[in-house]
């Protein structure tokens, strides 16, 4: 396994009902979720998933209600046993742990962010910010310049002394936070952190958890139903329909080359000028063009562009990385790319049949 391949997840299954090894056999042979429930009376929450997920990077999974993703997360801390199937952490199976060591799995090395926050009623702000060091027996005396420190950093300065049911939801959600990095663990999973809020607040939740991404650089799992969320945070995404991965990998790729049916009706109404990257359209080439409008980064969006152009197609721009060209990109292109793709399209249809 790469040394940057924190998590490595390897033809993991999960059937839920009263045989589940009975059950693989006909999941094995091929039977879908649905014939599965009718004719065997289980459940398919995991079919064969195969993802790795690099350190340092933010991977999402994401799929609608019941796609398996929750599941898919709780597999990871063990919180839900597998059917079948590896889950490789810092290079160890995580399903020969033994009580002591899946003890210290989720007091050290993974924290947990949930929907519903999970805060502790009867705690103030300061005290369950630091919980996760209090389990582990750390005196109160040193855990509380931590805490501190971290709801400081989510912006809860002053809020130590006040009680859960006192703040807003994304204040609540903004200790969640500060909770698992008090923990100081290198894996953050984030089973739809920021579904509850409102949009506003949930926009910026995400601003924060990005910024703290770049200066911490956390493995971080991250569920979600909402695409824009997804494109928004993801390095890696891994999108799952039926508890199966349909699609996965870059997610500008993705939502430029989409491969089944399925993801076209998650992307139909994207924003994709909002949300595509310059970096995905331009052309690649570090030689000198004429007749160039101007500079922009690789990372800037296509609306970005669109603006800067005020509708001109006759324009290109170079495209700047750390000062360096990397790219020419065109408006004639950019606008190529905002048409989405078609869902009659043959390579599309060829996999789905």
């Amino acid at each position: 396994m790469s040394d940057d391949i924190k998590i490595s997840i390897r033809n993991l299954y999960k059937v839920f009902g009263a045989d589940p090894q009975a059950a693989m056999e006909h999941v094995r042979a091929g039977m879908d979720k649905a014939d599965l429930l009718e004719q065997h009376g289980h459940v398919l929450g995991l079919k064969d998933i195969n993802v790795d997920m690099r350190a340092g990077k933010i991977t999402v999974i994401m799929g609608l209600s019941g796609s398996g993703k929750s599941t898919l997360i709780r597999h990871l801390n063990r919180l839900i046993e597998p059917t079948a199937g590896e889950v490789i952490v810092n290079g160890e199976d995580v399903l020969a742990y033994n009580e002591e060591q899946l003890r210290r799995l989720r007091r050290e090395n993974m924290s947990m962010v949930f929907q519903k926050f999970a805060l502790l009623p009867h705690r103030t702000v300061l005290e369950n910010a630091g919980t996760p060091l209090e389990v582990r027996g750390v005196e109160r005396h040193e855990w509380e310049d931590e805490a501190q420190k971290w709801l400081n950093r989510v912006g809860l300065e002053g809020q130590d002394n006040q009680y859960p049911h006192q703040l807003s939801g994304g204040m609540q959600q903004r200790v969640g936070i500060a909770r698992a990095l008090t923990s100081n663990a290198d894996i953050m999973l984030m089973d739809e952190a920021f579904s509850a809020l409102d949009p506003l607040i949930r926009t910026d939740m995400q601003d924060l958890l990005l910024e703290l991404q770049e200066e911490l650089h956390k493995t971080v799992v991250f569920i979600t139903h909402d695409l824009d969320e997804a494109l928004k945070l993801a390095d890696h995404l891994v999108i799952l329909k039926d508890g199966e991965v349909v699609q996965q990998g870059e997610p500008q790729h993705i939502l430029l080359h989409p491969n089944d049916p399925y993801i076209l009706d998650f992307i139909s109404d994207i924003n994709r000028a909002r949300v595509l990257r310059v970096r995905s359209v331009m052309e690649r080439t570090g030689e000198p063009r004429a007749n160039i409008a101007g500079d922009v980064d690789a990372d800037d969006t296509l609306e970005s562009v669109i603006a800067l152009s005020e509708g001109e197609t006759g324009l290109s721009y170079r495209v700047l990385r750390n000062g360096k060209q990397v790219g020419i990109l065109s408006v004639k292109n950019l606008v190529r790319a905002l048409v989405p793709t078609d869902a009659s399209d043959e390579g599309i249809r060829a996999r789905a049949s």
